[in-house]
């Protein structure tokens, strides 16, 4: 079948190369020319996993490509819209202008029975807003969002765990034109599909909220064992044993109880802020009041951690060389958007730190964004003469490669901090460290 993806940033790019994979033609669409400039050359233009691989195989096999050129979505069938929604600036809700610009720029290269699927992340009610636009071109609008992690990306759109298509209904059930569309995105997912990946066929507000409420619920999670951690740390309890046990109900899972600095990147955060926002809009806003406690316990923990690493230093970090360990929001990504790591080690310079931070993907993104931190791709460098370490992106390296004993060679001071609760304690405290966790003793 013939794909257009218009939006050709993590989520557009990463859906265009993954469809061309399955064997689907292609074209990616953005108007930033210098990304479409690298997309053509088969560059990708972030780091993530698996994601070079099915772009050079696409561009190779000439199923895929990209371009500036809206035209050349015409006599596409399929039309995925997966343009950004970030939060609007001094408020909460979600700025859509990406996403009706998308819209209004493919109207007129629409034609009679195609689809246009949104997968952008955005407030329960767009579709039916824009869905009278789409069907004026003779067109059918469906919401079809994604369910993507950020360092399994290419995995959860070849793979998902389920696919959701928001269609055209009338009282509860899809109408005639519901049932073709979803039929389509059907063909679409194919391989997916006869695997047995759950399709779930909805109406467009469930669709919308499948999304929201998902990240929602994550939010809850992450945030619910760092408000334990936070009782942990005035009781003396262990926040990493109270998540295993609770963890083994099957009612509740281990999954996503990992206490630490928090949250962050470009969906969670802005996500539930959007939620909350148009949740007020609709006059429902007690519904999801909690979701600003979630927000203020992740955003607390970042301060715990600078906190942490003050009391470790007798109280003061001035002129104190802090090796920080990580820049991304998680391992396995180089995205820095709304980073815990990143506002940590940036909180830590504006105290008169010196700052030495290394990250195996990340550095180019967090310089352009914070030049006055100093960067180090050679993780030893970076652990050279440190007073204290704290690691606060859990990468393998640092997690599973770094030997306490070989840490211990570089740095000047004996203080970690374990902002992931990824670290052994009992083997860093053996090999000399002071150890502070995140709701650890």
């Amino acid at each position: 079948m013939r794909l257009s993806v218009v939006g050709c940033g993590y989520l557009g790019a990463v859906h265009a190369a993954a469809m061309a994979s399955i064997g689907h033609e292609v074209v990616g669409i953005d108007v930033d020319e210098r990304k479409i400039a690298a997309l053509s050359k088969g560059e990708a233009p972030f780091f993530e996993p698996g994601l070079q691989e099915i772009l050079t195989e696409g561009i190779a096999s000439g199923r895929l490509s990209f371009t500036t050129d809206m035209a050349a979505a015409q006599g596409a069938a399929v039309h995925f819209v997966g343009v950004g929604t970030p939060q609007q600036a001094g408020g909460y809700a979600a700025d859509l202008t990406y996403v009706d610009a998308a819209i209004d720029g493919l109207l007129p290269f629409l034609a009679e029975g195609d689809i246009v699927a949104g997968k952008s992340t955005v407030p329960v009610g767009t579709a039916a807003r824009l869905a009278p636009r789409v069907s004026e071109r003779g067109a059918t609008l469906v919401w079809n969002p994604e369910f993507l992690r950020e360092g399994w990306a290419v995995q959860d759109t070849i793979d998902p765990d389920r696919l959701v298509a928001g269609v055209p209904s009338d009282d509860g059930a899809p109408t005639a034109e519901g049932e073709r569309a979803a039929e389509i995105l059907r063909e679409v997912y194919h391989p997916s599909v006869a695997k047995g990946t759950p399709f779930i066929v909805t109406d467009y507000a469930t669709a919308e909220l499948v999304k929201v409420s998902a990240n929602a619920f994550l939010a809850t999670k992450i945030s619910f064992i760092n408000a334990m951690a936070e009782i942990a740390e005035v009781t003396g309890a262990d926040v990493t044993t109270l998540a295993d046990a609770i963890g083994h109900d099957a009612r509740i899972g281990r999954r996503f109880l990992g206490a630490g600095i928090g949250f962050g990147g470009g969906c969670l955060p802005k996500d539930i802020r959007a939620f909350s926002a148009r949740a007020e809009e609709l006059g429902r806003g007690e519904s999801v009041a909690f979701l600003r406690e979630i927000d203020a316990i992740n955003l607390r923990r970042r301060d715990r951690a600078v906190e942490l690493a003050t009391t470790a230093l007798d109280g003061s970090v001035f002129d104190k060389k802090i090796a920080v360990l990580g820049a991304a929001f998680k391992p396995h990504s180089d995205d820095i958007r709304d980073s815990p790591a990143l506002d940590v080690a940036v909180r830590l310079h504006g105290l008169g730190a010196r700052v030495t931070l290394t990250d195996p993907a990340a550095i180019d993104n967090a310089r352009r964004l914070h030049p006055q931190l100093t960067y180090d791709s050679d993780l030893d460098a970076t652990l050279r003469d440190a007073d204290a370490v704290i690691v606060v992106t859990e990468w393998d390296e640092y997690r599973r490669h770094l030997s306490p004993e070989h840490a211990a060679s570089l740095a000047r001071g004996r203080v970690v901090i374990d902002g992931r609760n990824c670290l052994d304690p009992a083997a860093w405290r053996a090999a000399g460290w002071t150890y502070y966790g995140m709701g650890r003793p």
